[in-house]
């Protein structure tokens, strides 16, 4: 039993102490969406009676993050929806604070947003990248005085909100750029209480020198508005990453708008943040007024760069090689709505690839991959959507300053930022009749002298506009060597003259399409058609599959096996470069795009080294066997189930591996030793010629790195029949778990024997109690997808019930499958 005395002092510090920190709750849960506009809000609101129950519009249920694309993006018979949609759900509103702030926080939403509660309009946003807050205190007091708040809805607060991705000429990023322009509430939406005295930004500016003798912290902050008049109390820690208190101020401020200074502090031989040791300190900034206390927490990174003039870029006084891809905010069956965790998923399986460095293209994105990036010891280069088109008036102009502003502030703290992107291939016309040169050059200095105001300790950049080369502080050109022009040995000395040319240089996007599941016994031999010293730039029309100029990009296989030689020929000239800064292979995961419907996996960016569900392509582990220094070992293979040729040929066997050494086994027998030299192309001299056994071998690698052995194991069969035009089709169901069943057809030709080269279209479907997964925008989750090696697979939700599988090719009878 507590004793009065003990109670009125337990009593006593309950009153003094000041509130509890603001709180914020994700708003995941609860919502209902309907993919259509509707004649005004009140449509969302409107009171559905007993007598009357129809409601028109029919809503469904959803959580977030979701989008309006999540699956038509991938469709192959549809364009994919471009319009407005909205959402609902009914808020329990309990701020905790006196004369305190109910704010709505957007980690992003697509393209134009407008936000409503009851009734009343409370914000609207433009711009579906940058994250934004509204204001909702003074419309939820308003609505809670109404009979509408307690009898129709209960005591909760109806929230609408409206979301529009519609074509847009006046609109950044262009309908004519190579991704989505996905809309929805595809980030999350956060509620929050603040008390009446909280800051709107905290600018924390971590510098060293090269050396890492003396670092030196800045703060800044920025009250949010309308202000209270009088003081507040600042008290500031700053904690190492073993959470060692290294510094603390307090002091007394005048509450005033604009950017106030919280302090600063000099830390002594900081632990610097690197790729391989990502240090972060921690600053927490406690602001209390009017007997509340405001929180926030910020991670930095104390780290020097340097990208030096004609030369290397450099981290810390060191030279770094840049070992980059590149992210589109893009998942199956979720489009732009991909949750922290498979954000988090899609991270570190980059991280285990061997990546350092990433580009985030074409747009900035959401906090939680910039605190992974942090983390994790990835560098970003992070850009605004001024992405094709041209240049458009001045509603189109302020957008793009506004997103940079917004980027820069919102991002500022993240020690892994290095460039600010002010564009992405701004050459390409045809958003607007007039397509002006000097306009664009106007228009890009504006953005350059913008980024350097707002942050001028990082570096600007663009890729792909020459005649704006000189602008930004770094530039990277078109070099697609092998792909959309010229061969892929051709690109050292193109890298080369384009080093030259510019002050300082960074090469993003390289690389090609590979259709997973697809292999070739001979994947160069397109080459043979391209014609040597034509370059290596991309131009208008070579992502075309018809017409122009032999290029790889049309005339090649689109096989894994040729893009692995592709990026093993970069990787191993990339070592022999130093003076290169760095580059970032184009993209790492295959990605939704409007403007491919073509390619094998219709609407489909085929370049990643990752499918569009995290399933590795081949081409992963030749940028591991590069980049990373953990021990493994990959036979070339895995998702190739059928090898070809002639009895007694001798094959090639690849094995990519970073160890010094590995023996290859073949049905149980030694093929020998092979050293690793990263300069013998292909796969770094671990390679091997042998003889397969008709129908099914085994294959064994074992590598060894010290004391250390790993080792990877495949079966492949051997096929020496040779066949004929394909003309007929045979479908089967070759697994089923948990009430997935896997169905694989097959092309053979006349005589039955399969066509291990056909890439024929196929068109699967579905009647019954199943369901089909298609429209995931993946090798085996497309229902019109082109063959691999005469095969494709797909998958079915059988529900444990019956249904029927169809599968049909031009020229070919249709055939069925019971399932």
């Amino acid at each position: 039993m507590i004793k009065p005395a003990y109670f009125f002092v337990i009593l006593l510090l309950a009153l003094t102490r000041p509130a509890v920190a603001q709180q914020q709750t994700r708003l995941n849960t609860g919502w209902e969406f309907v993919r259509q506009d509707l004649g005004g809000v009140w449509e969302a609101v409107r009171p559905v009676t007993a007598g009357n129950p129809e409601s028109v519009p029919l809503w469904e249920p959803v959580s977030l993050p979701h989008c309006f694309n999540a699956r038509d993006a991938a469709d192959p018979d549809v364009n994919y929806y471009q319009g407005p949609g909205w959402y609902r759900t009914q808020l329990s509103i309990t701020n905790p604070y006196a004369n305190g702030r109910t704010l709505l926080h957007f980690e992003g939403a697509g393209q134009k947003t407008r936000v409503f509660i009851y009734t009343t309009e409370v914000g609207s946003h433009v711009g579906g990248y940058d994250e934004w807050t509204v204001d909702i205190t003074q419309a939820v007091a308003d609505f809670q005085k109404t009979d509408a708040f307690k009898t129709q809805f209960k005591g909760k607060v109806p929230l609408s909100i409206r979301c529009d991705n519609s074509r847009d000429l006046e609109m950044m990023p262009s309908d004519l750029s190579d991704f989505n322009v996905y809309g929805g509430l595809y980030r999350y939406l956060n509620l929050r209480y603040e008390p009446a005295v909280s800051l709107e930004r905290l600018a924390a500016k971590a510098e060293v020198d090269p050396a890492g003798k003396l670092g030196l912290l800045t703060l800044k902050g920025v009250f949010r508005e309308p202000l209270p008049a009088g003081s507040a109390q600042v008290s500031v820690r700053l904690l190492d990453s073993r959470g060692q208190l290294v510094a603390k101020s307090q002091a007394s401020i005048t509450i005033k708008s604009g950017e106030l200074d919280l302090g600063s502090f000099k830390v002594k031989t900081p632990r610097r943040w690197s790729p391989e040791h990502p240090d972060l300190y921690t600053v927490e900034v406690v602001v209390t007024a009017a007997d509340q206390r405001f929180e926030q927490t910020e991670k930095v990174g104390f780290r020097n760069i340097e990208f030096v003039e004609h030369g290397p870029f450099l981290l810390n006084g060191q030279r770094l090689l840049l070992r980059g891809t590149h992210r589109h905010e893009d998942h199956a069956g979720v489009a732009a709505a991909m949750t922290e965790p498979q954000i988090r998923q899609e991270m570190r399986l980059m991280k285990s690839m061997g990546v350092n460095f990433i580009r985030l293209g074409h747009y900035q994105q959401s906090r939680i991959v910039l605190n992974l990036c942090d983390s994790l010891g990835i560098v970003v280069w992070e850009e605004i959507p001024w992405c094709r088109g041209g240049l458009g008036g001045e509603v189109y102009q302020a957008q793009g300053r506004r997103m940079l502003t917004n980027m820069v502030q919102q991002h500022y703290n993240h020690p892994a930022v290095i460039i600010w992107g002010l564009g992405n291939e701004n050459d390409w016309p045809g958003d607007f009749p007039e397509f002006d040169k000097e306009k664009i050059r106007t228009y890009m200095k504006s953005l350059n002298d913008l980024a350097h105001q707002l942050d001028p300790a990082r570096y600007t950049a663009i890729r792909r506009c020459d005649f704006c080369k000189d602008i930004p502080d770094v530039y990277s050109p078109s070099i697609w060597a092998g792909w959309y022009r010229g061969i892929y040995t051709d690109y050292k000395q193109v890298t080369e003259q384009e080093f030259k040319s510019v002050k300082r240089f960074l090469h993003v996007e390289w690389g090609g399409d590979s259709h997973a599941g697809r292999h070739s016994e001979n994947p160069d031999n397109a080459l043979a058609k391209i014609t040597h010293g034509q370059g290596a730039d991309e131009r208008a029309g070579d992502a075309s599959l018809f017409g122009g100029s032999a290029r790889v990009s049309k005339d090649g296989d689109w096989s894994e096996s040729y893009l692995c030689n592709l990026v093993d020929w970069h990787l191993k000239e990339q070592e022999t470069m130093p003076w290169l800064s760095g580059t970032a292979y184009w993209p790492f995961k295959d990605f939704s795009t409007p403007v491919r419907p073509d390619n094998p996996i219709p609407y489909m960016n085929q370049k990643g080294v990752v499918e569009r569900d995290f399933t590795p392509k081949e081409a992963f582990y030749v940028f591991q066997s590069y980049w990373t220094t953990a021990p493994m070992v990959h036979i070339y293979g895995h998702s190739w189930p059928v090898r070809w040729g002639a009895a007694g040929e001798q094959k090639m066997v690849k094995v990519y591996s970073n160890a010094a050494e590995v023996e290859l086994f073949v049905n149980g027998k030694s093929q020998g030793v092979k050293k690793r030299d990263s300069q013998d192309f292909p796969a770094a001299g671990l390679r091997w010629l042998v003889q397969l056994n008709e129908g099914e071998n085994t294959f064994l690698a074992v590598a060894r790195q010290g004391k250390t052995t790993v080792q990877d194991q495949i079966t492949q069969r051997y096929q020496t029949a040779q066949w004929g035009k394909p003309a007929k089709l045979i479908l089967t169901k070759t697994g089923e778990a948990n009430g997935l069943a896997t169905i694989e057809v097959k092309l053979l030709d006349a005589q039955g024997v399969p066509c291990l080269d056909a890439v024929n279209w196929v068109r699967f479907g579905l009647v019954g109690d199943g369901v089909l997964l298609d429209d995931l925008g993946t090798s085996s989750g497309s229902r019109k997808v082109q063959a691999y090696n005469g095969r494709a697979i797909i998958r079915v939700l059988t529900n444990k019930l019956h249904s029927v599988a169809s599968v049909a090719s031009e020229g070919m009878e249709t055939v069925f499958l019971s399932l």
